[in-house]
């Protein structure tokens, strides 16, 4: 009797599995086996939900928690974590050697050299002061394709040397002027372990370079000046900056309230003239007394990237890429920001909406299944295309990723409500960090008046020093020298970020009403202080010969 109540029960199991295999199969379209492409996609998003349902989601995951209330207090953790990386970290806020901005009454004719990841650039640099506009007398642009980037220790810069004798060549009645070597500027956008103004230490490069084998740890001006020299060429490098730094200080030269610059590309960074005192003492390395006693601020390298970490909200979105990147973690603000990761995070929402909102006709392109294979250029264009046919849209998508039916209107309406939330949060995130460091740089420019204060020497020293502040409004009244593919060019991208700077700055003077600034006169400065976001182009190649016409001296 148990014996066949087992049996009878094994059959019924096995009907059930059977009825549920039939049932799966007519969900998918499969039984019959010739189902149509539009029937198996009309099955999707009849078991999910509608592309407006997803797109509201998307809307408030990625801007429903944008208030300038939200951003200010991420702001303020921000500037925690700047701080305390101020004091102590090896990987960032690291102070550079040069400490003093242009004057703007900087003159002189210099070579700027401009190394980046894919060009060389080598230029003839008018300088003629801040009245005047830079002129670049001669530029020579090279590309730098994979057999350059494989030539390996010395021979690479025996081939930059090489550019600099053609450049050279091709203006002689200009350089031939100069009895005494022509001053040299270098932008080295890779790290080195910087030593001095003009100097500093090879370090790994990545990115497919293999000029650093066999020269790690050799100074940079002596590979460069040896192949020069090999050459006869009758030069000199007298300044080395990182492309923060130079995109600071070509700025600054015409505009002396410039004290913070930004780089949003495919990564993003900035540097800033930051207190000497606000920067750990050991992060100086060896340095010489005569340097201490010449700096009161110096250029630094926020690594930017780095922070926001536990702050910045994410999605489940953001989470996966995070997850899947070879270093989890590692550049938050980064992963969130910047053009190598736009088109990824909209990749993968679209990817989630193909299988659950019917996205694409149900089906994800081939081309689209690897990652980073959505680039951020299609989300401007996107964003851009104003037209109730998205034909621009279309063309651009259609370029890079071949699709079994051509995406709708309304798919392509999807995307861009897609692509506006998601680049609309970059540029508050963005502008949340650059708040953050505004905020910590002025909290260390400027002093605290006490209540009570214990003397009236101590007394007469800080309102010296509040009015002193008080006076030179470049601390509160900044502006930021910004260049990179994102901020120069994704559309109303500058212009948003520039509007929440705009809304936190406001918050933040009004938390501060409490302790205003001291004027000459004795009256409170009701000026609200701003923070400006302005294009800085080829900064580079300019801020390379500013660096160096700032280095030479004798050069007023």
């Amino acid at each position: 009797m148990e014996d066949s109540l087992v049996k009878a029960a094994h059959q019924l199991q096995k009907f059930f599995n059977n009825l549920v295999r039939i049932f799966q199969k007519l969900l998918n379209g499969s039984f019959l086996g010739g189902a149509s492409e539009k029937r198996r996609s009309f099955s999707r998003r009849w078991r999910r939900r509608s592309l407006d349902d997803f797109a509201q989601e998307v809307e408030h995951l990625f801007i429903g928690h944008l208030s300038t209330a939200n951003l200010a207090l991420m702001s303020k953790e921000i500037g925690a974590q700047l701080r305390a990386s101020a004091k102590s970290s090896h990987i960032n806020m690291l102070p550079s050697f040069h400490h003093s901005l242009p004057s703007g009454k900087e003159r002189g004719t210099y070579l700027a050299l401009d190394v980046g990841g894919s060009t060389f650039r080598v230029a003839l640099v008018k300088l003629a002061g801040k009245d005047e506009e830079m002129k670049v007398l001669k530029m020579v642009s090279s590309h730098i394709d994979e057999d350059v980037k494989a030539l390996v220790g010395k021979a690479f810069f025996d081939w930059m040397a090489q550019k600099i004798e053609e450049m050279l060549q091709s203006c002689t009645e200009t350089c031939s002027k100069h009895p005494t070597p022509l001053p040299m500027g270098l932008s080295w956008s890779f790290p080195i372990e910087q030593t001095s103004i003009r100097s500093g230490n090879v370090i790994a490069m990545g990115k497919g370079f293999r000029c650093s084998d066999g020269t790690v740890g050799d100074d940079l001006r002596e590979l460069i000046m040896d192949a020069c020299q090999q050459r006869k060429l009758n030069v000199t490098l007298e300044a080395i900056v990182n492309d923060g730094s130079a995109t600071l200080l070509s700025r600054a030269y015409a505009d002396p309230t410039t004290r913070m610059s930004l780089i949003l590309g495919t990564g993003t960074n900035m540097a800033v003239h930051f207190p000497v005192h606000a920067i750990g003492i050991e992060k100086y390395g060896k340095r010489s007394p005569e340097w201490f006693a010449h700096a009161d601020h110096v250029i630094t390298n926020t690594e930017i990237s780095m922070f926001g970490g536990g702050v910045l909200q994410t999605t489940r979105w953001d989470d996966d890429l995070n997850r899947n990147h070879i270093k989890p973690d590692y550049q938050p603000l980064e992963y969130l920001c910047t053009g190598r990761y736009l088109g990824e995070i909209v990749r993968l929402i679209a990817a989630e909406a193909v299988e659950t909102s019917g996205l694409f006709g149900g089906y994800l392109p081939a081309s689209m299944q690897s990652r980073y294979s959505f680039d951020t250029a299609i989300l401007a264009c996107i964003e851009e295309d104003t037209s109730p046919s998205f034909e621009t849209s279309l063309a651009s998508i259609q370029k890079y990723h071949e699709f079994r039916v051509s995406p709708t209107p309304a798919d392509l309406a999807f995307l861009k409500r897609v692509s506006h939330c998601v680049s609309q949060r970059a540029a508050a995130y963005l502008a949340t960090a650059i708040h953050g460091l505004w905020c910590l740089r002025n909290e260390t420019e400027t002093p605290l008046l006490p209540a009570t204060p214990e003397s009236s020497n101590e007394e007469h020293a800080l309102k010296s020093h509040a009015k002193k502040y008080a006076k030179d409004h470049l601390r509160l009244q900044v502006n930021i020298a910004c260049d990179g593919s994102v901020i120069s060019k994704y559309p109303n991208f500058r212009a948003r970020c520039q509007e929440y700077l705009n809304q936190l700055s406001l918050d933040a003077e009004t938390s501060r009403s409490s302790s205003p600034a001291v004027l000459d006169s004795g009256t409170v400065s009701k000026q609200l202080p701003s923070i400006t976001l302005d294009l800085a182009p080829e900064s580079g190649i300019l801020g390379a010969a500013v660096a160096v016409a700032v280095a030479v001296p004798d050069n007023e």
